[in-house]
């Protein structure tokens, strides 16, 4: 987290009957930080999010934004959302149809009571800003995707609200819309300096956007962190999975020493366990069970069987199937009873079937014990 926190969330726990859908979530963000909850469906980062803004109503927990308490279970407190200084962004829009461009991001400064000459040059700026200007006397509906999700940012920041909460804004938006956003987003966040909460699944978007990212799965707090750390050093099997592609091979530690520790992963009738090498496994015992992460990119091929490998890890196998990505091969190989996953150049030519051999950097897997 940089700077003092804006927003903090403590102890919070969401109930919708007997389904617990947030449990015991506790997160601060800084003045100025984009943070993303990260998750699948029905995670609890939605619930999470809708707590924040008012919408929904804790059962458990406290909410503060800018020092102010603004939900308490314990204390009793729910500040409705007109009174928390928060934007919000959906993925439907929500903008209005019958009113212009200008209007709908006028709308909350005239609620506010803003005198006109100020309302006039916030809301011109804001849409200048946002490169809306030409289309501030036109209507919404005549507006494309992209032109009505700059309506409901504009209409977000216009009146500077302490924090900006994002539900999934970009889902609706077709693939080079929604890259264009992205960056659209992130320039916009950074010169304007507002705290950002956003909600999505889109893993891409969350490496991209984020200065920190919140994974979440069934309801709690998986791993918080920045995304190269999150991608690199995952907690466990859960965000190394959901967090981009990778192999999970489980097996038993033998030992660590120093960085390092040894596996041994058994492939069934094939051959005798592999035994790797992998970064991780402090505080692990031998014996235990362990899960080796290793990353599509971080594997080599080898054609022919390798002579000999500084590293240790290589593991024999045949090619099931190659599928073309455009910028690389996505190849999966039958080693024992695990089916790997490697990247390769675009210019490989692979048949099913093909003996090869994979090897890996022992710094480039990692040891999960949970």
């Amino acid at each position: 987290m940089t700077g003092r926190a804006v927003v903090e969330v403590e102890r919070l726990t969401r109930r919708f009957g007997s389904e617990v859908a947030v449990r015991d979530v506790s997160l601060a963000v800084g003045q100025g930080e984009f943070v993303t909850l990260l998750g699948p469906s029905g995670c609890g980062k939605t619930t999470t999010l809708r707590c924040i803004a008012g919408l929904d109503r804790p059962d458990e927990g406290e909410i503060r934004i800018a020092g102010e308490v603004v939900a308490s279970a314990e204390r009793r407190i729910q500040r409705p959302p007109e009174a928390r200084n928060i934007g919000m962004v959906f993925q439907s829009y929500a903008v209005w149809p019958h009113m212009t461009v200008f209007d709908n991001v006028a709308y909350g400064l005239r609620v506010r009571r803003m005198g006109r000459s100020e309302i006039q040059d916030r809301t011109t700026k804001t849409l200048d800003r946002l490169g809306l200007g030409h289309l501030a006397a036109r209507y919404v509906t005549h507006l494309s995707g992209g032109q009505r999700q700059r309506v409901a940012l504009a209409r977000a920041i216009v009146y500077n609200p302490r924090v900006i909460l994002f539900d999934e804004p970009l889902s609706n938006l077709d693939a080079k819309l929604r890259e264009q956003m992205r960056i659209e987003l992130v320039r916009l966040q950074h010169e304007v300096g507002i705290t950002s909460v956003y909600v999505t699944h889109d893993q891409t978007e969350a490496l991209v956007m984020s200065d920190r990212v919140v994974v979440m799965d069934r309801g709690a707090i998986q791993q918080t962190g920045d995304p190269r750390t999150l991608y690199s050093r995952p907690a466990n099997a859960f965000v190394a999975s959901f967090l981009g592609t990778a192999n999970l091979l489980e097996g038993r530690l033998l030992g660590v020493t120093g960085d390092l520790c040894e596996v041994e992963i058994p492939i069934g009738s094939a051959g005798p366990p592999l035994r790797l090498r992998a970064a991780g496994g402090r505080g692990a015992a031998p014996g235990q069970r362990i899960v080796l992460s290793v990353r599509p990119e971080d594997l080599s091929l080898h054609r022919e069987r390798p002579d000999h490998a500084s590293s240790g890890n290589v593991m024999h196998g045949t090619v099931i199937d190659t599928v073309y990505l455009g910028s690389f091969l996505d190849c999966q190989v039958q080693v024992g009873t695990h089916e790997v996953k490697v990247q390769i150049d675009h210019y490989e030519q692979l048949a099913p079937g093909q003996r090869v051999s994979l090897t890996f950097e022992p710094d480039h897997g990692l040891c999960l014990t949970n």
